[in-house]
């Protein structure tokens, strides 16, 4: 299991210098991300994708709780019509559920990548300011390791941690 740790940093240099460190200190490349303002360029930094920037993630899971409930009233509800389908009454409700489910996901997804990680509303403000927001998704036994390698710089600091990041990408 991972841990994210999210550090804001003050300018380009400085995220350079640290992101090279942490390659040198052997954290992957898709375990680094660096989330700026969009006139920033980040040439060569590992920048932060779809499912950092965007509230994906939250938002699909949304829509499969939702999509799926509203799937299973459907059916539920076409029980009482008689209907000579080959599903009983519980296939009916099952094949609704997720019927439901998959275009709860597929339709909150879609909409989830317009709106802002609900993660990074904290660091929103420091974003507009011009500062850069670096998130390392580090083992768990090497959080403190690569917490005081990232703090040696005495610009940057420990902004907070997420408890655990899935092992698979």
């Amino acid at each position: 299991m991972r841990r994210r740790l999210y550090f804001l940093l003050p300018d380009i240099a400085i995220t350079r210098t640290i992101v090279d460190e942490l390659l040198l200190a052997r954290i992957d490349e898709h375990h680094i991300h660096v989330l700026a303002r969009d006139d920033i360029p980040l040439t060569d930094l590992p920048e932060a994708s779809l499912l950092q920037k965007s509230d994906l993630i939250h938002g699909m899971e949304s829509g499969l709780i939702v999509g799926g409930a509203s799937g299973a009233v459907v059916g539920a509800i076409a029980t009482l019509f008689p209907t000579s389908g080959f599903l009983g009454a519980g296939g009916l409700v099952l094949a609704c559920a997720i019927g439901g489910a998959m275009v709860g996901v597929w339709a909150s997804g879609m909409i989830a990548t317009d709106v802002r990680n609900s993660r990074l509303r904290s660091f929103e403000s420091a974003l507009q300011s011009g500062q850069i927001l670096l998130m390392v998704d580090a083992p768990k036994e090497r959080v403190e390791a690569i917490q005081m390698l990232v703090e040696t710089h005495h610009e940057t600091r420990l902004e907070g941690t997420e408890p655990t990041i899935p092992a698979f990408p």
